[in-house]
């Protein structure tokens, strides 16, 4: 004996099913954001810390894309985009964990490629990430080249720090 319930059931797991990675990737051209930004950290060597994050932000009307995407990478987490402003009611995906990052997100985007300009910013972020993974943001020269790689992007936003206030403390 079958109900309405579990046929309604069967039709979104056949609708998630017809979701593709190439969709995702489309989706992620348009909401997404691979973000290294500098924290100030008089407790750390070269006194910056560098933060690697991957967002992903929709209206809760297509959170389920924020779960689809979670589940196809297989890491993350869904929080209000921002809960302290009662008028915003989206949703985002965040990825801080640097291993999933590195194992997780990025070969999603090796295999399927961005269409944008934010291509630019993933080979940027992922370019980071190897830097870090190797080290080389403990010394100066691989720091250095991290700095100068976020800042050759094009910025539409007015960041904390500047690079030349980043590279001379």
């Amino acid at each position: 004996m079958s109900s309405k319930n579990a046929s309604h059931a069967d039709n979104q797991q056949t609708s998630r099913k017809k979701i593709s990675d190439e969709y995702l990737a489309g989706f992620v051209d348009g909401e997404g954001c691979f973000y290294v930004g500098f924290s100030k950290r008089s407790d750390l060597p070269l006194g910056w810390q560098i933060l690697t994050e991957f967002h992903l932000s929709q209206n809760p009307g297509r959170l389920n894309l924020l779960e689809e995407f979670r589940k196809r990478v297989g890491c993350g987490y869904l929080k209000p985009n921002h809960a302290k402003n009662p008028k915003d009611r989206s949703w985002v995906l965040v990825i801080k964990d640097r291993k999933d990052l590195k194992e997780k997100l990025i070969p999603f985007f090796k295999k399927c490629p961005l269409h944008s300009q934010k291509q630019q910013e993933f080979i940027v972020f992922a370019k980071v990430l190897s830097l870090i993974e190797k080290k080389k943001h403990l010394q100066k020269q691989g720091f250095r080249k991290i700095v100068n790689l976020v800042f050759s992007l094009p910025r539409l936003t007015n960041k904390r720090y500047s690079k030349n206030i980043i590279l001379s403390s």
